[in-house]
């Protein structure tokens, strides 16, 4: 199988060591680049073609669900956060999964084999029909 190159995007420096550890330690994931605003991911995603995104919700001025409301992802996304209230959300712009903080390694590696076994990317690049 294909190592699949994935970004993180998390403003919480624990949360981050914590994702880039689980991230390391999964055979098939290569870490490409790693964000703490969604502002700087975006411009990198310009230049960058990726197959899975991790993606907090809270993350300051532009907030996970604001960077999927762009369409300008193309990739995967697993949204991790710490509130369940945004998952319906998160279901209807197309994520691979949700990530509820603190998640275990067994949860995360459940959610990376989701990821790999569907074929679709974001299908909020789609345009919607009427």
């Amino acid at each position: 199988m294909m190592k699949m190159r994935c970004m993180l995007i998390e403003d919480e420096p624990l949360a981050m060591e914590k994702l880039k550890g689980f991230v390391v330690k999964h055979p098939f994931l290569e870490l490409d680049a790693a964000f703490d605003n969604g502002i700087d991911a975006l411009v990198y995603l310009q230049t960058h073609t990726l197959e899975l995104i991790f993606l907090d919700i809270n993350l300051g001025e532009l907030s996970g669900i604001q960077i999927l409301e762009t369409n300008k992802i193309n990739a995967k996304i697993i949204l991790t956060t710490a509130y369940p209230d945004y998952a319906l959300k998160g279901y209807e712009l197309n994520v691979t999964d949700y990530l509820l903080k603190p998640y275990t390694f067994d949860r995360f590696m459940q959610a990376v084999e989701k990821a790999q076994n569907t074929n679709t990317k974001n299908e909020n690049l789609q345009p919607k029909p009427f």
